[in-house]
Order: structure tokens, then sequence, then C-alpha cells
């Protein structure tokens, strides 16, 4: 049995990870003394160093320049800053790509994807991963034992993707190994369909450009390919490092509710798990849509995570790209350490220039150490401090839990579908907004997870599920849980193949299906009338068992008189999607019957509670002020304040409590 490996608080001690990507290699080295300077008024601890440098460390094929990188690290270091040494290989330089064009992935369309951007490498190039595994040697083996070394940051956002030749001879081996033989392919595929049948491993491609629609089953192997291939550049680098300094954590970062990872899978092979997150300040629904990334990020970590990204305040990828109004950096930052992150960090440190981020905030803007930005950035990092010694560290398990599965929502988006306005990222979002509106703290889970120790388990969409998955949330409900789960869920097997009747025979009878005739997709604007409430989306023609209860029946329109809501014990399925209302409503009920509830009760709207281990979180996401009522006497770590059965909070106000 291999020796545990050192997690997040192995690197905080006691402290919140505070800092960000810094790019010296920008800047003039006169401008570094300024910059920790700058860095100790922040209370910067950490700093993120050479994620893109590759071209600066290796100007030309093999010569190493590493003489800044020494004055940079012992600079830091000097100076109590601790550094998240990254990998450069996300942005390989300009000589790789005209040496080796081999090394560029194409598209679907067979087009290059020159350099000029970054992320332009071919994960299955054999010269890429040979070029990416000597600058890690190199630099792992130059920095192993350097004071100011915390983590290793391995590459940066993974997310590209190849059709090219080198990568469909990749894609034959991970199908060979997947499905063994042709015909396993050609069941596998469904090949019969449209005369695909393929008779030689020479035939079999990546999905490229197509007249019509492409083979769902291909596309879906192609994604799950995908994800494989960059785990397999992560971890051989990941290796690499880890052989250099066994006791140094290895991370990457994820973007929030990537459909390229399957997360779930690559979280299992990292020491910290860190994600980027970037809600738009002008959207009303900003704070929920991070409180979902970080539910997803703690429960893939399994307790504290890193924040790798955020903005101070504007980024500059949108088509309008609003500033963050006062208070609103400082309220989402300590939002993430309520949900588990022990590490608060930006993109970037010092504002670009040039290039083509030079319009992203920093945390040091282009208005200097006197803009608001950085005002707003120092009393966070104040904050922080003070209460990192009663944070770092402590996890809370919710009693709900949200599955998600990347390979579910792979399948579900193929282009021959019933209704493009079925997105599986949007019902995921629809489902845990309606649960954070009504105050329920959600984990996420994987369907195949053990899930025992959750009161009630709620299915937004699985349209794709395992056997194993069938068999587990069949299990779930048989030991005393409550599911809850929408529509086209166990539709389909692991292969994309349509389960007989149109849904696994297990769930239909779980739910109390007797015949699931046709499905009804919904127009924009479309709504199906239920005696309960307005559903939207979707809708389904069924029959129920007679065991089962119909929470909810259509009227009207031609599904008039049957079930949209059932119920068979402790299992609920809903055929459409309620109004955001209701559908908080109605989980708000069968949470309650489930034996949970609000993390505190009576909140106003506008004002989130979440608990970390013993320490509550009031996090108020509105502009005016609102008292809130707290049970007992509670000291706010924030300010010192003891409040007795109330606490005030300003706009974008916000408390932690501790008992």
């Amino acid at each position: 049995m291999s020796a545990p490996r050192p997690g997040l608080g192995a690197v905080t001690r006691g402290r919140i990870l505070f800092g960000g990507d810094y790019n010296p290699e920008q800047w003039p080295e006169v401008t570094w003394h300024d910059d920790v300077r700058l860095m100790r008024d922040a209370g910067v601890n950490s700093v993120t160093v050479g994620v893109f440098s590759w071209s600066r460390l290796e100007p030309r094929p093999g010569v190493r320049e590493f003489g800044w990188l020494d004055r940079l690290m012992d600079l830091l270091h000097e100076h109590g800053i601790g550094v998240v040494l990254a990998t450069p290989t996300s942005a390989p330089p300009p000589w790789l790509g005209r040496l080796h064009p081999e090394t560029l992935p194409r598209d679907a369309d067979g087009r290059v994807e020159w350099w000029g951007g970054r992320q332009h490498f071919s994960h299955s190039s054999a010269v890429y991963r040979r070029h990416a595994a000597a600058i890690t040697e190199d630099l792992a083996a130059r920095y192993a034992h350097h004071p100011a070394l915390t983590l290793w940051h391995i590459n940066n956002e993974y997310c590209t993707a190849d059709w090219g030749d080198e990568a469909a001879a990749r894609f034959r081996d991970w199908l060979r190994a997947r499905h063994g033989d042709l015909a396993g392919l050609n069941s596998a595929w469904g090949t019969a369909f449209w005369s695909q049948g393929y008779g030689d491993w020479a035939e079999v491609l990546p999905p490229r450009h197509a007249h019509y629609l492409k083979n769902p089953t291909q596309v879906l192997d192609f994604k799950r390919f995908t994800s494989d291939m960059l785990l397999e550049c992560y971890t051989a680098e990941r290796d690499i490092v880890r052989r250099h300094t066994p006791g140094v954590p290895v991370t990457t970062n994820f973007m929030p509710l990537w459909a390229g990872q399957d997360a779930w899978r690559w979280a299992e092979e990292e020491d910290v798990v860190s994600v980027d997150l970037y809600p738009d300040p002008r959207d009303p629904h900003g704070a929920q849509h991070g409180a979902l990334v970080q539910d997803m990020t703690r429960s893939q970590a399994g307790g504290p995570w890193m924040l790798m990204e955020q903005a101070a305040s504007a980024v500059n990828w949108r088509p309008v790209n609003r500033p963050k109004p006062p208070g609103l950096n400082r309220l989402w930052s300590l939002q993430a350490v309520a949900r588990g992150a022990d590490a608060v960090c930006y993109f970037q440190w010092r504002q670009s220039r040039q290039g083509a981020e030079k319009f992203h905030s920093g945390m040091v803007g282009h208005a200097g150490e006197h803009g608001r930005a950085f005002r707003e950035v120092g009393r966070l990092g104040a904050e922080l401090a003070r209460i990192a010694p009663e944070v770092t560290g402590r996890h809370s398990r919710a009693d709900i839990a949200v599955l998600h599965d990347w390979h579910a929502w792979w399948a579900s988006a193929h282009e021959g579908r019933l209704s493009t306005r079925v997105d599986h990222a949007d019902l995921l979002t629809t489902w845990h907004r309606a649960l954070w509106r009504a105050h329920l703290a959600t984990d996420f889970a994987h369907p195949e997870h053990d899930l025992g120790a959750y009161r009630m388990v709620v299915v937004p969409q699985l349209y794709a599920l395992t056997d194993r998955a069938v068999e587990n949330l069949v299990g779930y409900v048989r030991d005393g849980g409550t599911l809850v789960s929408g529509f086209l869920t166990g539709v389909a097997d692991q292969d994309d193949r349509i389960r007989e009747g149109g849904m696994d025979a297990r769930l239909r009878a779980l739910f109390g299906i007797r015949t699931l005739h046709e499905w009804w997709p919904l127009e924009t604007g479309e709504t199906a009338t239920t005696d309960a409430f307005d559903g939207t989306l979707w809708s389904e023609e069924i029959d129920k068992t007679p065991d089962a209860v119909a929470e909810a029946v259509y009227r009207g329109g031609d599904l008039d008189g049957l079930p949209a809501v059932l119920r068979t014990g402790r299992a609920w399925y809903l055929s459409t999607l309620p109004a955001p209302d209701a559908l908080r409503d109605l989980l708000a009920s069968i949470a309650r019957d489930a034996g949970t509830g609000p993390v505190l009760a009576g909140l106003p709207a506008d004002v989130e509670a979440v608990r970390r281990g013993d320490l509550l979180f009031l996090l108020h996401h509105g502009r005016g002020t609102v008292t809130v009522e707290v049970p007992g006497s509670h000291r706010d770590l924030l300010t010192g304040t003891v409040h007795t059965g109330t606490v005030v909070l300003g706009r974008y106000g916000a408390a932690v409590l501790a008992p």
C-alpha cells in the first residue's frame, strides 16, 4: 500500500493561502521588489509562478535559462512568500510548433491550431510529451529543495482536443482497450445503422467533419478519450515532480463545470483539488453559480480545496466586462471559504499592460496600489489572516447530494436529440438553484458513489446510467433514502443505447411508471399546466402503476389527466420542470419529509447561511441592510463583535460566527 499523499493542510498549516498567478517575466526586474513590498502590504503569502514561462525558460531547444527564476524564488522566500511552482506546458514556445508541426492539434475540420495563443498542443503527440517531460524534469530537479516551493501546479486549464492523425492512432488504441475487438466496437457504436460497420481498425477515425449527424457513441467515446489523454499528460508530469519532491502536493486547476474533463476521475489523481471561478458580476444568479462550483469542488476534494483563480474585478472575455462593485470581491471570496476553500487566489497579481488579457483585472490593477481593487484585496487579506486559525481544515457534509456525471452529460448533448433546449448543465444549475434558494446545503456525488450518508439525493438529469449506477439508486431507496429525479433519466446505457421501454426497467419500477409512451418536449414560451404548477421545457406521456401516487397531474392539452409528478414511497419522478418557485417549494417540502432543512431558519431571501464545522457563515448578496435572527450568542471572527440574537448585515455584508 502506498503512503498517503500530502494534501492542502501540508501547505496551509493554519493559514488560508492568499495570492495569485505572478508573471514577473512581463515586467522589468526592478519591478519585482515593488511587487514583494505590495504583496506583504496585502497579506499575500502564496503566488503561482511559471504557468506561461516555457519560452523564457527554454528560448531555444534544449537551452535552459533558470537564472531569472532562481532570483525570483530567492526574493519571494526572503519575504516569506511561498511559491506554487507551475510546469509551463500549457503554452509551448513557437519553436516547438515550427520545428515539430506534429505537436499542433487539428480541429474536426482538419485545420491546424497554430501558436500565437495558448493550449496549442496535441495531447497525443509523442514529441510534445517528450519536450514537456524534459522541461518538467529539469524544473523539478532544480527547485526540489528550494525553501520557497510549497505546491506543484501542472499545466493550466487542460482543455484541448485533437482530431489529427496521431490522435487518431491513439484513439484506436484507446478503443481497443475499451471494446476489445472490432466486433465489440461495432456493437457499442451501433454501426448497423447507416452502413457504418468497421472491418479494419484503419477505418476508425475521430468524429471529424461529416455530411450529416455523427455517430453519437463515436462522439461520446471521443470525449472520454480526450479526457483520458489529457489526464495522461497531467499524470506524466505529476509523476516527474513527485519523484523529485515526494512531500510536496500536486494540483492542476479545473475550469468551473467544464464539459471537457471527467473531473470525478481527475480529482482522484490530485493531491489538492483546485478550480478557477469567474461568476459575472452583472448576473443576478452569480452567487448561486459560485455556490454550485464550490459545492462540486469541495465534493470532489472530499475536504478543503483551492480557489486557484478568480478576478479581483473585471475579466476580458465576455461581450461586456463590468467590474465587481465595491464589496463583491470580498463577499464571493468569503463564500468560497465558507464552502471549504483553504486557498483564495487570483489571476493575476499585476494586471498586464500588453497581450490578450491586458483588460483582465489584477490584484494590482492599472490604477496601481492606490486603486480600489488593490485596497479591497488588502482588506480581504487581513481578514483571511484573522479568521484562518479557526477556519482551515474544517469540513462539513450536507444531508443532500446532487448527482452529476460527465459521461451522462456527454451522451445527452448529441446533436440528434429531441430538444436542443434541454441542456445538462442548465438543468443541473436550475435544480441546484432551487435548493440554494431554499437555503438547503448540498454536496455533489457521482451516481456510483456510496450515497448512504445522505437523507435525500437529487438527480436533475442523468440521461445515461450504467447498470451499477441504476442498482445504486435502487438500493439507496430500498435502504430508506429519499430520491428525487428529473425527466430523461436512465434513458440510455453507457454506450448511449436506449434502454428497452425508453427508461431502465428498474427505474420505471422504482418510480411507478408502467409505460412511458412518448416524450413531449416544449417550445420556448410553452408551458405544461398541472394542477399544482406550470411545467416548462419538457413533458411526458406516462401511465402509472397502481401503487404510484400522482402528486401532480397535467391539465389541458394532449396529456390531460396524466401524471406529471409521481411518487412511490420515497422515490419521486418529475416528468416536467416546475417553474423556479414551484421547484424550490417542492424540493423544500420533500427535504422536510426526509428529515432535513435549511442551515438556519427564517433567513431573508438575499442571505446565504453556510456551516463549516461549527462555524456559521452569513453572506448577504443584496445591496440593502438586513437583520438575521441567530439564536444564542456568537462571536464574529471578522470583527470580534459578539452578537446575541441578531446580526445586522449591510450591502454585500458577511459575518463568520463562532459559538
